[in-house]
């Protein structure tokens, strides 16, 4: 399942710097605009406690094995992109092809690292790229409604119609600033239309402070700044103070790593909180498959049924699908494995409809 978040921000507000963190890519930090101009694309392990007790409990002799998320690091949006500003016309397609966005914002202050407008606001930030996401929006609204006023007004198409009066909705919010995200979608209809139009602003948003060390706990009046900026956006807001965590990712073990963040006084990295946040961001969950050869993480959309999370590890499985085999993950560590779990009748056998749930630990049968 290929989906992927997108890094967006200003030049030289940590994108760089916080992708190199996640991955293993190495994107080039520098201190001047437009430093990355192809998008990097890096593959992260997303971080799962579960995984690890599994493991101990099953011994797996392939071992364990984690899920992954696709980030996408963007270069620096400048004011103007939208009509093509600094590199705009290129980031505005890399961001239209991401199915989320991590939106940095600069929340620290530092003399060394210049801001291209002069000073440091995140809410000025976040408005200067929401603005430019919002007239490429309006852009292709404008362009759509032409095209499908005619569609409608000629056959009496009533697809035509649905999509005109939803085209006309996201005209009026874009035309008032607002993001198209803000727009309530009706029905199915209206749902498959936008997905259709693949709108910058209709995409769901996690806001990422970078923030300086002494702030990394509580955050600081910057990022106070922006939560009261988005408190209508019903969106998730995130303290990570990059470059420690960029300190954090060159200590070598486990232990060394976890040392550090007590010492500043965390208990998790801002990279694992960000890789979680950007999972549940794609509406992304996991279940699990244990045994003796190995202990697997396996990625589907919230909301799938039994067969289809049955097709993510195989076409077949889906195709052949018989029923499934569920066990609840703290069954399974409370009662010590799966033959624990049956004979004290934990385990569930469930059939097509079945919605898969975040941990669940599946055994599908299957005959193609």
């Amino acid at each position: 399942m290929s989906l992927q978040c997108g890094i967006v921000g200003l030049p030289n507000v940590g994108k760089s710097t916080l992708f190199n963190c996640l991955s293993n890519a190495k994107a080039q930090s520098a201190n001047f605009p437009f430093c990355t101009i192809e998008p990097n694309v890096g593959v992260i392990t997303v971080p799962d406690e579960r995984l690890n007790k599994l493991g101990e409990l099953c011994k797996p002799e392939r071992g364990v094995i984690p899920t992954t998320v696709e980030i996408v690091d963007i270069a620096g949006l400048v004011k103007g992109a939208s009509q093509g500003e600094g590199l705009g016309n290129k980031f505005l397609s890399n961001i239209r092809e991401t199915d989320a966005i991590l939106h940095v914002l600069r929340c620290f202050d530092d003399d060394n690292v210049v801001h291209v407008d002069g000073s440091v606001d995140p809410v000025r930030d976040k408005e200067i790229i929401d603005a430019e996401l919002q007239l490429k929006d309006l852009e292709t609204v404008e362009s759509r409604i032409q095209k499908t006023e005619k569609q409608a007004k000629a056959g009496g198409d009533k697809q035509a119609k649905v999509a005109l009066e939803l085209l006309v909705r996201y005209r009026e919010a874009l035309s008032q600033g607002k993001s198209a995200r803000t727009v309530e979608l009706q029905n199915k209809e209206e749902e498959q239309v936008a997905k259709e139009l693949m709108l910058l602003t209709s995409k769901p948003v996690l806001y990422v402070c970078n923030v300086d060390e002494a702030s990394a706990v509580s955050g600081n009046k910057y990022v106070e700044a922006v939560r009261e900026a988005v408190k209508e956006e019903q969106a998730e807001v995130l303290i990570v103070a990059a470059k420690i965590e960029s300190e954090i990712a060159e200590l070598e073990t486990y232990e060394e790593r976890q040392m550090f963040l007590q010492e500043i006084g965390l208990e998790e990295s801002g990279v694992n909180r960000l890789i979680k946040a950007a999972y549940k961001l794609l509406n992304l969950r996991t279940f699990l498959t244990a045994g003796s050869d190995e202990v697997r993480a396996w990625t589907f959309r919230a909301g799938s049924k039994a067969p289809q999370c049955a097709g993510v590890i195989h076409t077949d499985f889906e195709r052949g699908f018989i029923r499934a085999e569920v066990i609840k993950y703290e069954d399974y560590i409370t009662l010590g494995g799966e033959a624990a779990c049956r004979a004290a009748g934990k385990l569930q056998v469930e059939g097509k409809e079945y919605l898969v749930q975040d941990g669940d630990i599946m055994h599908f049968l299957f005959n193609v």
